[in-house]
């Protein structure tokens, strides 16, 4: 039975660099930092001050009366403006859904926590008692209700699933739309993630675990420091993508200018603590192995590889030896660079914005750098070509993505340049 080709047809992003692909594309690029101090909340009091929050976001601009948004959670905001954005680039109406086997498919690891965090406050803190709390807070903060409110507005009755694999959920829900479609269970799935993990309590939770970067508060642009001697941990970070993802045939025929294809995925899990991945970075080994496999490609036909690359020593450590691992003598020649050093870490979004970064660089022809790299970590054996500073103009056929999460979630998607 043949496999039913699957491409990208739309991108919509809202993140720290910027609140559309395009935007949040050229940032990269450029190597702008998203990081800043927190302005949610008064952080004051914690060792950890800063985070890539998104700037200047109103669902408004995207056709959304705030009436109607009026008991949406932000993460939930976030994902369906990138939805609509997404939709609008795919020349996706509602009309032309309405005719179309189409689903959603969102990822989020904690979704609604803002929500959950300022409801606690209300009916302990405040002793203003449960009839103070908004009806809709359930509604508010599950996981689901970011998938929910793109079937809504756009009538959508297919499969609506959300994810939550730590930080690999983004790449997995693009996984599960690939599948989906190649199942014949959908034509078009609306696939991403979303996350506003910045509250007060995440980020002291996160910072006495010792995931976050300490120590600059004062120069918050150069906290993220993926694969340099000087990190000190990652940079939490909130925000969207969504990618349209399409069976080849039903997009052709409506005239969809196509992106990318999307040639393979695969997920595993490496069995072994909660919050460290092995060190040796096998069980990230076999799901990159497993998603060129599923690709049908060898490992020298990817000329990029977006790293996970948090900047936390435990991920740049494994991540490069699975890099050396499945790649052998060709990992030398690998184009590599995390766009985590300019946006941070979205948690359960970051695979799908990166996934969204990985087609732009194929479109652009273009390896996005790793900023802040400023002393490679040799004595760690972190000697790779990471594209540190600057980034650099490279023809790009086949380009790949990594995304490990606390579990020891693995995952990993494959984007081709589309030829007909």
């Amino acid at each position: 039975m043949q496999t039913r080709r699957v491409v990208v047809t739309g991108l919509g992003a809202v993140s720290p660099v910027g609140n559309t692909a395009q935007s949040s594309w050229e940032s990269v690029k450029s190597g702008k930092s998203g990081i800043a101090r927190i302005t949610h909340f008064d952080a004051s009091e914690l060792d950890v001050q800063i985070a890539g929050e998104v700037k200047g976001f109103d669902i408004t601009e995207y056709g959304v009366s705030e009436r109607s948004m009026r008991k949406t959670a932000r993460f939930s905001r976030f994902f369906l403006a990138s939805a609509i954005q997404a939709a609008k680039e795919a020349g996706l109406t509602k009309e032309v859904l309405s005719k179309a086997k189409s689903a959603v498919c969102s990822a989020s690891c904690i979704g609604g926590f803002d929500i959950v965090e300022d409801s606690y406050k209300t009916l302990f803190d405040r002793s203003l008692g449960s009839s103070r709390l908004s009806s809709a807070t359930v509604p508010m903060f599950i996981a689901n209700e970011a998938a929910s409110a793109v079937s809504i507005y756009f009538s959508l009755s297919g499969p609506s699933w959300t994810l939550s694999n730590a930080c690999a959920s983004g790449t997995d829900s693009l996984t599960l739309a690939l599948d989906t479609i190649r199942s014949g269970r959908a034509d078009i799935v609306f696939a991403g993630g979303t996350e506003t993990p910045i509250t007060k309590f995440t980020v002291a939770a996160l910072s006495q675990l010792g995931a976050l970067a300490r120590g600059f508060n004062d120069d918050a642009e150069k906290a993220s420091r993926p694969f340099d001697r000087d990190r000190k941990g990652f940079v939490l970070s909130e925000g969207a993508a969504v990618l349209i993802l399409e069976e080849e045939e039903h997009a052709k025929e409506r005239g969809a200018k196509i992106y990318a294809e999307v040639l393979g995925a695969a997920s595993s899990c490496d069995a072994y603590h909660i919050a460290s991945p092995k060190k040796d970075g096998s069980g990230a080994a076999m799901a990159v192995r497993a998603a060129i496999e599923d690709a049908h490609i060898k490992t020298s036909d990817i000329q990029y590889y977006n790293a996970h690359g948090t900047g936390t020593i435990a991920n740049d450590i494994s991540e490069t030896a699975m890099i050396k691992s499945v790649f052998g003598d060709y990992a030398k020649s690998l184009h590599i660079s995390s766009t985590k050093g300019a946006t941070g870490h979205l948690i359960g979004a970051s695979g799908a914005l990166e996934a969204l970064f990985c087609v732009k660089a194929i479109q652009d022809g273009f390896i996005p750098p790793t900023i802040n790299l400023e002393n490679p970590d040799i004595e760690n054996a972190l000697d790779l070509d990471y594209t540190a500073k600057q980034g650099a103009e490279c023809k790009i056929s086949v380009a790949a993505s990594g995304s490990f999460g606390f579990g020891g979630q693995n995952s990993c998607i494959i984007f081709g340049a589309y030829n007909r």
